[in-house]
């Protein structure tokens, strides 16, 4: 934990070298508190980049509107609902209605627990090294061991809170584009043992970018045909890559299948206000006809973040930027491949579009324990940050992700590259396989 002053907060990384104070943003650009300005390479909750015009306009006519709950009529609140279906998900008639929320740890809470009281089974099912959020069942689901909730100390060891879910964990198709790593669940061996978990879950819940993990359409669509066979339901967790961050308007339409449900939040309203949402199928929303969801929030749905989910869906549709990561996927895939082969340090390296992971060589991920006060990745960090980019980790010791706004430019991506050169020169004289 690092605080200033009064401030407790979690970061990303180690140390203030690769946590500077940030005092402004344009674009693809932050402006640090000494004034220089540097890349922001890694914020997947800023597709348009920072204070896009047609996003600050839209929130601050919006601050004028009275304060509205989720239990009464709002018609911005209808108008987004639309919007996002007819836009987001223009073409998928399977869509059937929408529930906004305040982030996406509440919406993969509220949606897994939704699909409890459908199928009368309390168990649930993710895969490796997941994260669904911060809070609730989405935190159970979880399964990254520095992201549960607990306190990791520098002393060695971590206490983690009590389990409020069995949870099962699918095996997780950790292959790798750049580095040539085989996908562990290309073949039927680890379906048999998947059967049985998900014929004890309520729902299984994939995202398609956590923990450097951003699997194949064949595995989605897999995963679905055993979770309908088993009566368990199929959420897809849009967080990180929906809106246009891998290429079209959400990673799950790569693939045949459709879920029963798909969880957003993060980049919804291109950083205009927090903002989460469930989208069920009109098969879902059929079965809750005669029913009340009984879920309830004051700040649900709030004026300003329906402003700003509309502004986005408007500019980004308009301007096509949903499909600018698949545009650059090439770009990226090249780029990152001549990057890896010159860095010993260098161990695995994947992604789609616009989001990318980088491991280093080192501990491996199930072994964290938080006891490492300035790990590899985090100094890789403050070394880019001399180059003007800053870049992230995953809170792991040895692991960085890239994910620019969808804004960014092709000459802004060569600055990330240069940056992430330099920052891996350090890593190289440390790191050995």
């Amino acid at each position: 934990m690092s605080g200033s002053g009064r401030l407790l907060s979690t970061s990303l990384t180690a140390g203030d070298e690769s946590s500077p104070r940030i005092v402004g943003g344009h674009g693809a650009w932050f402006t640090l508190e000494n004034g220089r300005e540097v890349i922001d390479a890694s914020n997947t909750a800023a597709p348009l980049g920072h204070c896009h015009p047609e996003i600050v306009e839209a929130v601050a006519r919006a601050a004028a509107a009275p304060v509205i709950n989720e239990g009464w009529h709002w018609a911005e609140r209808e108008q987004a609902a639309d919007d996002l279906i007819g836009i987001a998900f223009d073409g998928e008639d399977w869509a059937g209605a929408v529930r906004f929320f305040i982030s996406a740890s509440e919406a993969n809470d509220a949606a897994l627990a939704l699909c409890q009281a459908l199928t009368g089974r309390a168990p649930l099912a993710t895969r490796e090294r997941a994260y669904h959020g911060g809070a609730g069942l989405a935190r159970e689901l979880t399964v990254q061991p520095q992201w549960h909730g607990g306190l990791s100390r520098a002393a060695g060891g971590v206490s983690a809170p009590p389990r409020l879910a069995t949870v099962h964990q699918l095996p997780a198709p950790c292959g790798a584009r750049v580095t040539g790593q085989p996908d562990p669940t290309r073949g039927e061996g680890w379906t048999g043992r998947a059967r049985e978990m998900l014929a004890a879950s309520a729902a299984v819940l994939l995202d398609y970018s956590q923990g450097g993990v951003y699997h194949s359409p064949a595995y989605q669509d897999r995963v679905a045909d055993l979770a309908r066979q088993a009566g368990a339901l199929w959420i897809a967790d849009e967080t990180v890559t929906g809106f246009g961050r891998v290429g079209g308007w959400f990673q799950f339409q790569h693939g045949r299948s459709r879920p029963d449900l798909v969880t957003m939040g993060k980049c919804m309203s291109a950083g205009g206000a927090a903002a989460g949402a469930v989208v069920l199928s009109a098969e879902v929303a059929e079965r809750l006809r005669g029913t009340s969801w009984q879920s309830y929030s004051t700040y649900r749905a709030h004026p300003v973040a329906m402003a700003a989910i509309r502004a986005h869906l408007r500019v980004s549709r308009r301007d096509g930027l949903y499909q600018r990561a698949r545009e650059l996927d090439g770009l990226m895939l090249d780029r990152l491949g001549q990057i890896a082969a010159r860095h010993p340090s260098v161990a695995r390296v994947d992604g789609r579009g616009l989001h990318w992971t980088v491991e280093l060589h080192g501990p491996d991920w199930r072994d964290w324990r938080g006891e490492d006060p300035s790990p590899l990745a985090s100094r890789v960090v403050a070394r880019a940050l001399e180059a003007d980019v800053l870049i992230a980790t995953s809170g792991e010791q040895t692991s960085l992700f890239l994910a620019p706004p969808l804004v960014v430019s092709e000459a802004e991506l060569e600055q990330i590259f240069a940056a992430l050169d330099h920052g891996l020169a350090l890593a190289d004289g440390e790191a050995g396989p």
